[in-house]
């Protein structure tokens, strides 16, 4: 079993790079067990998801175990000592189901949108 957090997020996603880039960042800094994998660059049958599944939301493989969304950002938070009290804010009952419902129904599918768009365009111009 892994000690080692991997964070797998969708680099071509301004709003995704931006946010994961920083993590990372702080994590370098404070030699954190944590990896950040681009799906764009990522081999991902090893996470067992497809392109589109991957694009759609945050996925961290965390003690053997994929977990998504808000879930994901939580054990991501939590190893990080700077987003901890975040990490417990957002975990708190009722909290946390509503930043679940805010991000599986505006966010994640606002931000996937965006992905989706970015790649057509970028089809149209080939």
């Amino acid at each position: 079993m892994s000690n080692i957090t991997k964070v797998l997020y969708n680099g071509d996603c301004p709003v995704c790079s931006f946010e994961i880039d920083h993590y990372a960042s702080y994590s370098r800094k404070h030699q954190l067990p944590l990896e950040f994998e681009d799906l764009n660059q990522s081999d991902l049958a090893l996470w067992q998801l497809s392109e589109d599944q991957a694009a759609r939301r945050l996925y961290v493989h965390h003690k053997d175990e994929l977990v998504s969304g808000i879930p994901a950002f939580l054990i991501l938070w939590r190893q990080m000592p700077r987003y901890r009290p975040f990490a417990v804010f957002v975990g708190f009952p009722g909290i946390r189901q509503i930043a679940t419902l805010i991000y599986n129904s505006i966010l994640a599918p606002l931000i996937y949108g965006w992905h989706l768009r970015r790649k057509a365009k970028a089809l149209k111009f080939k």
